[in-house]
């Protein structure tokens, strides 16, 4: 006879598609959107209602922001990769509701434009490294063959710094890029300001003596 099937329940492993989240961002109760992405990237492309809140800061203030969460949170990226990292960190620190948006930004505008509002004409951190890293790659390869072999040690720093990038998962020139005056925005965001933000319904319901 035919046995019965069930669904297994949704967990917090579990990513979140752009399409069940514009669904739950039209539910009586919302989840609580973080976006882990620096300021810039924020400022330039979002999920209107989300909160910036940069991985760095996260990690640096995470006993602390998990102490005032009690619903379910949706973690967002650019493409998911700070996102996953954020979801360790705050289920490590004990928030067990928390999802990941599958694909970042980037996919929740390809799939649901709507749900996402575009700022500044910034390029994004990721693509401003690729840019520069090409580019001095680029630099050395033709430096060697017309001006100095030399200069071929150029793209070689830059293959090594990329690959230490990879295996630490941090990027120096990310982090360099962000200082730059193009990448400045008028206010960093700060944990009591996400706090501040923070839903009532979302937050630990502290009893009352």
């Amino acid at each position: 006879m035919p046995t019965a099937t069930t669904t297994a329940p949704t967990t917090s492993a579990t990513p979140i598609s752009p399409t069940e989240l514009a669904e739950r961002l039209d539910a009586q109760t919302p989840p609580l959107l973080m976006d882990v992405r620096t300021a810039v990237e924020y400022d330039t492309l979002r999920i209107p209602g989300s909160h910036n809140v940069p991985l760095d800061l996260l990690q640096k203030n995470c006993s602390a922001l998990a102490e005032q969460l009690d619903g379910e949170v949706v973690l967002i990226c650019q493409t998911g990769n700070r996102a996953n990292q954020a979801r360790q960190h705050l289920q490590d620190a004990g928030v067990e509701s928390v999802r990941v948006l599958e694909g970042g930004v980037a996919a929740m505008e390809s799939a649901r434009a709507e749900h996402t509002r575009r700022g500044s004409s910034r390029w994004a951190m990721d693509r401003q490294v690729r840019m520069v890293a090409g580019s001095l790659v680029l630099t050395g390869f033709l430096g060697s063959k017309l001006i100095s072999p030399k200069l071929g040690y150029l793209a070689g720093a830059i293959g090594a710094g990329l690959t230490f990038s990879a295996l630490t998962n941090s990027c120096a020139m990310a982090s360099a890029l962000q200082k730059m005056p193009w990448n400045q925005v008028d206010a960093d965001p700060t944990l009591q300001k996400l706090i501040d933000e923070i839903p009532v319904s979302l937050q630990v319901q502290v009893p009352q003596p």
